[in-house]
């Protein structure tokens, strides 16, 4: 479930990422000066090549500084945090003061399942920076933005594993939310089936529920927004129609978009509106 970001390439957002880069940084890690821009790539959480992310801290910033968390698809067997780079930058255009974690997380295999693997990267992501909150000078407040797998990961840490409440908002862009729906259960699409196939041959139902955002977000869960399109192959319309119902039945905040036409991503006009949602709700619950 591998989504490619054809983000719009005009002129003033090379200008911009070119003005972000040109900040003073402090690439000391001991002592980091919070007045001054930090960039750290490939910082390791775990022994695993895998287990790196790439941290970006706005200069200026405070214990109130809040972190967006980045989260790439691959259909959890590929995929890499330089697929977010187009969101990344495009966030440090429009939210100069927010931090940044752009995450890889270890691939699934025949004998690794997604699920609680990769998960529980995302839970050594978190408990790093919150440990590290002082050096970094930031909060122990995050957002998600997570696509097609990243987004599921994103939506099942949120929903299910985020005890302290420390995840302000989640964006899934093209996310699964239920490996038990019966468009997964009884398709007969080939590629699907061996990705889906990444969970066992023959899981248990108890098993995919609580690998499955739908069956484990309750009515505390953050702020969700959802992006999917209404030809995507690999995730049907059900995928995020039902989770949007199950979480207007919850009372908790949402918004929800369907692209009809469009399938496992888009570009054009359509990502901009994407955009200009996402900016929009991450201004409200992440700021």
């Amino acid at each position: 479930m591998k989504l490619v970001f054809k983000f719009f390439c005009l002129f003033f957002i090379a200008v911009c990422v070119q003005n972000c880069s040109s900040n003073t940084s402090n690439n000391n890690e001991d002592g980091l000066d919070p007045s001054l821009y930090y960039e750290a790539l490939n910082v390791s959480y775990g022994n695993e090549d895998r287990q790196k992310f790439d941290l970006y801290l706005p200069a200026n910033r405070s214990l109130n500084t809040k972190t967006v968390i980045l989260v790439h698809g691959g259909g959890w067997i590929s995929g890499d945090k330089s697929d977010m780079n187009a969101i990344k930058d495009l966030i440090r255009i429009d939210f100069p003061n927010h931090a940044i974690v752009n995450v890889n997380y270890r691939y699934a295999n025949e004998k690794n399942k997604p699920y609680p693997m990769q998960t529980d990267d995302i839970t050594s992501v978190i408990n790093h920076l919150k440990s590290n909150s002082s050096n970094y000078t930031i909060s122990d407040n995050f957002g998600f933005i997570g696509a097609s797998a990243g987004a599921h990961l994103s939506l099942l840490w949120s929903y299910a594993l985020d005890t302290d409440k420390n995840i302000d908002m989640v964006c899934s862009i093209v996310g699964p939310t239920n490996l038990t729906d019966p468009e997964y259960l009884n398709n007969s699409n080939e590629d699907l089936q061996e990705l889906l196939d990444m969970f066992g041959e023959f899981p248990e139902t108890s098993y995919l529920e609580e690998a499955s955002p739908l069956h484990q977000v309750t009515t505390d869960a953050p702020p969700s927004i959802l992006f999917y399109g209404g030809k995507d192959p690999l995730i049907p319309t059900s995928q995020g129609i039902d989770l949007k119902n199950k979480l207007a039945d919850l009372n908790v905040v949402h918004e929800f978009t369907l692209y009809e036409n469009e399938a496992h991503g888009w570009e054009g006009l359509a990502l901009i509106d994407t955009w200009l949602k996402l900016k929009a709700f991450m201004q409200t619950h992440l700021n």
